[in-house]
């Protein structure tokens, strides 16, 4: 697999990262093999419920600040709309609130655009149809190289049909069809957050999608109530090096804690590299201590049970000696590490459906 096809799509819902945090991240993950950078998390409420409300200059101009600041890197920097219910009435009202909201971030500059209709409602029977004709206008109306759709249904599991309800007939198989080739698509498995891909599956889905699938990779992100009990940390397995013939390009969503997201992130590249040879317990220990140092690596390695196993809440009296032990560094991985024990990621009023 290409470096150039590793990237980031900041995709969790709960607390932001500050923009600060962002590019320490960009910054570490452009010189590891990664190529792009896609903000949006579900917390903006400007890409998503109240998309159609223009962001303030203030807003703006960060947005602006990061986009210049992941090109400076080599990043190709990416922004993800989430036109809520644009499907029910695409009329002339929406599709202006459309262009408008387009023309203000080409004007920050984006190459990459995420059309992403996950996490909502979807059970219509000409939904794909609805769909297309909304990516046809962004598509008309945008100056992004690329385009990227995230499908309502992104995954055969069958979470998404209790949640969303039932999908249409054939949904995938038309949007695919009718889309045009170019444009990409997410894809994140055979689950939502899933175990592993295999090469079989990833073909099948390409088939089925008319193109090769833009993995979108829900590890190592512990949004929610259930996955925010856990830090995870371990190096990424279940992605070997041969399913890289089979994708169009592989996107991480990372967890809520940005410097600790960076040490799975950064065994991805390696596991696509080494191949047979990669070893994902030596992959976390290097990947640890590029990030924090061989002191703290060692830490959080005698610490991994714990901390990415046995859940926040049951950590009993544990809680407090991590916590102490974590305190005693000077250091804002250790510092995420005594946040997660206080509870500071604790999900707000936002719930992730698919847990």
């Amino acid at each position: 697999m290409e470096p150039a096809q590793l990237g980031v799509i900041e995709g969790y819902f709960g607390r932001p990262w500050s923009w600060a945090e962002r590019a320490g991240v960009a910054t570490l993950l452009a010189g590891h093999d990664y190529s792009f950078f896609i903000y949006a998390p579900k917390a903006d409420a400007r890409l998503r419920e109240d998309w159609r409300e223009p962001y303030a200059d203030d807003e703006l101009a960060a947005l602006r600040d990061f986009a210049d600041h992941c090109r400076s890197l080599g990043l190709r920097f990416g922004i993800g709309l989430s036109p809520f219910e644009a499907w029910l009435d695409f009329g002339m009202e929406v599709r202006a609130d459309l262009a408008a909201k387009l023309a203000a971030l080409d004007e920050i500059g984006i190459d990459e655009l995420g059309i992403l209709f996950d996490d909502m409602r979807g059970d219509l029977p000409d939904l794909a149809a609805r769909q297309v004709e909304i990516v046809d206008f962004a598509a008309a109306s945008t100056r992004a190289g690329r385009i990227i759709v995230c499908p309502s249904y992104y995954s055969d599991d069958p979470l998404l049909d209790r949640v969303f309800g039932q999908r249409p007939p054939d949904y995938l198989e038309q949007l695919g069809e009718r889309l045009d080739p170019r444009i990409g698509m997410f894809w994140t498995g055979e689950e939502v957050c899933s175990r592993e891909y295999s090469p079989g599956h990833l073909d099948d889905v390409a088939t089925r999608l008319g193109r090769k699938p833009i993995l979108w990779d829900n590890y190592p992100v512990n949004d929610g109530a259930t996955m925010s009990q856990h830090l995870h940390l371990r190096a990424f397995t279940g992605r070997p090096a041969a399913i890289g013939g089979s994708i169009a390009a592989h996107a991480v969503n990372p967890a809520l804690q940005p410097v600790l997201s960076c040490i799975p992130m950064l065994t991805l590249p390696m596991s696509y590299a080494r191949g047979r040879d990669y070893h994902y317990g030596a992959a976390f220990i290097e990947a640890a201590e590029a990030v924090v140092g061989p002191e703290l690596a060692a830490m959080l390695q005698r610490d991994l049970l714990n901390l990415q196993d046995v859940g926040l809440d049951n950590l009993g009296d544990r809680r407090a000696r991590l916590r102490a032990r974590y305190c005693a560094f000077d250091d804002a991985a250790a510092r995420e590490v005594v946040a997660w024990l206080d509870g500071s990621y604790a999900p707000d009023g936002k719930a992730v459906q698919t847990q």
